[in-house]
């Protein structure tokens, strides 16, 4: 029992190492808007991904093209005997949260107050490698 629970913790530790993930709270664009830019590189393989947000025209691209590249670095701090070309990383998952929202009151006609909600989310991207490169 104790041999095969060991097996088991090396294995799912190899299978950690291999992921790598970064997070960005609070950024105040509409998680709307960012779900439409996060949908485009969802899967992708990571140098293709970074094509995409370079070349797209939304502001919330140049804010993921900065979230993946950290994630690059994190996996890079983890596996710094592997090679980035060799790991064939990809998105796995990346995720967009609703954040906390900023109410603000704008005049409206006749007295009246319209509410205004300014919004913001919260984006988890998570990178794997294909090949399991074990070392």
């Amino acid at each position: 029992m104790g041999v095969r629970k060991k097996q088991m913790a090396e294995r799912i530790k190899a299978e950690k190492k291999q992921v790598a993930f970064a997070k960005l709270n609070n950024c105040p664009t509409s998680p709307r808007k960012m779900r439409l830019v996060a949908d485009l590189v969802r899967g992708v393989q990571v140098e293709k991904a970074l094509a995409i947000l370079k070349f797209n025209s939304k502001e919330a691209s140049r804010k993921l093209e900065k979230l993946l590249l950290s994630a690059i670095a994190n996996w890079q701090a983890k596996n710094e005997d592997s090679n980035i070309e060799e790991a064939d990383l990809f998105i796995k998952e990346i995720r967009v949260d609703g954040g906390a929202m900023l109410k603000r009151l704008r005049p409206a006609p006749q007295g009246r107050a319209h509410r205004i909600r300014k919004r913001s989310n919260h984006v988890t991207l998570v990178l794997d490698a294909n090949n399991n490169v074990q070392s």
